[in-house]
């Protein structure tokens, strides 16, 4: 089982906190995608413009790039030479001796097939649409719930991502490669020991079944691409994920106490008599200041060259004594997380400035900006200053911090609730733009604004209608009339209101610092305090995620 989606984030190995484990866990262990099914023999695949039959294995892997014909990834000279690559190890040795240059394959039959497909699914009948459905629920009652300590609990991914192509973020090198299909002996089951295994498929076997009460996550295995450990966890709405998201947020709120000492200690530091503790100081500024995450150390060659604070080489940032009438500013240019570049001008403090002027000292471009630390060294720095303390703590204390004090700064108590939300994204706005959370603008992006703003004109020509009857009017139907004409102003009020906030967000992704860095009793205290109601904020999915905050936070809440 298991659909075409990309069901699983490369999650950190979750932990509980010192001395709390769970005593019970009884699961059904994952759902594996469905294994492959031949085409059609009408279906063609053609090389050097003669048709030719592929060998099953081939066929398969040659589909992944056929549905992605029309995508801009597969004119993408690493991603086709990775395919490539991988594709050739699935050939047969006839196959390999046959098909030597990619672009001779012809998918373009294969592709119109499946697009063929495509529409036949959003073509079906009701009753066809309800046995999927069905089917669909079947396998979440049986697979997506787990007895954790006698509480079922809703699991989150209990499906198997099936096999693919590595899309990847940015332009990772990676990309192109093949996703292996993942079978029983690639997957770690943890239970309890006196719960009942969890079956493998007929003729398959387990990799090994733990009992490590210490975690909490239900299955595990390593993907083929980068070696990441992937995770079954529980749903975010769980009593145990609700838990640890609330000491999340009270691990950042006790930072909250002591920052200022943090920051007068990381300042005396910028003099200090010893390099590396200059150059972890003004690391700390970085990391507190623009919310950069530390950083780790990666084998040289085996991902995209991304980089975080502690691993930031020469190359990416220059230094301007003036720039834009602004003193000291440094600008950063370099890869960060998913290969999402980061790119910004920062005046810093002048110290700061002089400090890394004295790092940059004869060095080359490529090497290391602080070549006296790393994350291990700043990890347990941050440690010694506050338990419990790290770059993300950082993060999640100066994202929340932010949202608190733009919703003050931003939300008029005059505006109507469309007008009080588009303040309510603009404060989240600040955020992302502050963890550095882009995205490239939807495909469907300009269509979209198109259509809203079509909508936009034909709600002005139906006030301007309404305002003409208005003045034709008897005095007895005027007060009916003013009333439609100002329902049709709020409409339209409401309809400019989304297309600032569609531009505005166009190049932000929202959705990362709301769920991951944002307390949420700032944004439940919010809602209750200017009667918005909590479903135009959170979705059905993160209410379930934040009970836990909707029922605690109060209309005065401080983070």
């Amino acid at each position: 089982m298991g659909g075409g989606t990309e069901f699983h984030i490369e999650w950190e190995e979750e932990r509980y906190p010192e001395g709390i484990k769970w005593k019970f866990l009884e699961h059904k262990g994952p759902v594996f995608a469905p294994p492959y099914e031949p085409l059609p023999e009408n279906v063609k695949f053609y090389y050097d413009g003669k048709v030719m039959k592929l060998s099953t294995k081939a066929e398969e892997v040659a589909t992944f790039f056929a549905k992605m014909l029309d995508h801009e990834y597969t004119t993408k000279e690493i991603f086709r030479k990775n395919f490539f690559k991988d594709w050739r190890k699935e050939m047969t040795s006839e196959e390999k001796s046959t098909i030597t240059n990619l672009s001779k394959c012809d998918f373009t039959h294969m592709s119109q097939y499946f697009k063929a497909q495509s529409e036949a699914r959003k073509q079906m009948s009701k009753e066809e649409k309800q046995k999927i459905k069905e089917e669909n629920e079947r396998l979440l009652k049986e697979y997506g719930y787990c007895v954790m300590d006698n509480h079922k609990e809703r699991i989150a991914n209990f499906k198997i991502e099936p096999p693919g192509l590595f899309r990847g973020r940015g332009n990772h090198p990676k990309m192109g490669m093949l996703k292996r299909r993942i079978m029983p002996e690639d997957i770690i089951i943890n239970c309890s020991k006196d719960s009942k295994i969890p079956s493998p498929p007929p003729g398959h076997k387990w990799k090994e079944v733990r009992h490590d009460n210490k975690v909490t996550w239900l299955v595990s295995w390593t993907e083929n691409i980068q070696g990441s450990i992937k995770y079954i966890m529980l749903n975010p709405s769980s009593r145990i994920k609700g838990e640890k998201d609330w000491q999340k947020y009270e691990t950042a709120r006790r930072l909250k106490k002591c920052v200022d000492k943090i920051r007068n200690q990381y300042r005396e530091d910028w003099k200090s008599k010893e390099m590396k503790v200059r150059q972890r100081a003004v690391a700390l500024y970085f990391i507190d200041k623009l919310a950069l995450r530390a950083g780790n150390e990666k084998e040289e060659g085996e991902t995209a060259d991304t980089v975080g604070c502690c691993s930031l080489r020469v190359e990416h940032i220059k230094l301007h004594p003036e720039l834009d009438g602004q003193e000291y500013v440094v600008e950063f240019d370099f890869l960060g997380k998913d290969s999402i570049r980061y790119y910004n001008k920062v005046p810093v403090e002048k110290r700061v400035f002089k400090n890394l002027q004295l790092f940059m000292e004869n060095k080359q471009p490529e090497d290391d900006l602080f070549d006296r630390l790393n994350t291990s060294i700043l990890n347990k720095h941050l440690q010694d200053l506050m338990e419990g303390l790290t770059a993300k703590v950082f993060r999640t204390y100066n994202a929340s911090i932010t949202l608190q004090q733009q919703l003050k700064e931003l939300t008029n108590p005059d505006d109507n609730i469309p007008a009080k939300i588009l303040s309510y994204n603009r404060a989240n706005r600040a955020v992302a733009i502050l963890c550095n959370h882009q995205r490239a603008p939807p495909k469907t992006f300009e269509k979209s604004m198109m259509n809203l703003q079509s909508k936009i004109d034909a709600k002005k020509e139906q006030l301007a209608d309404a305002r003409r009857e208005l003045k034709s009017a008897k005095a007895d139907a005027k007060v009916r009339r003013d009333e439609k004409s100002k329902k049709i102003e709020e409409q339209l009020m409401k309809l400019e209101v989304q297309a600032t906030d569609r531009e505005e967000n166009k190049q932000i992704a929202l959705g990362t610092s709301k769920l991951n860095y944002l307390d949420p009793r700032i944004s439940v205290a919010w809602c209750k305090k200017w009667g918005i109601p909590i479903e135009k904020i959170y979705n059905k999915t993160q209410r379930e995620k934040f009970a836990w905050a909707i029922d605690m936070a109060e209309e005065d809440y401080e983070f």
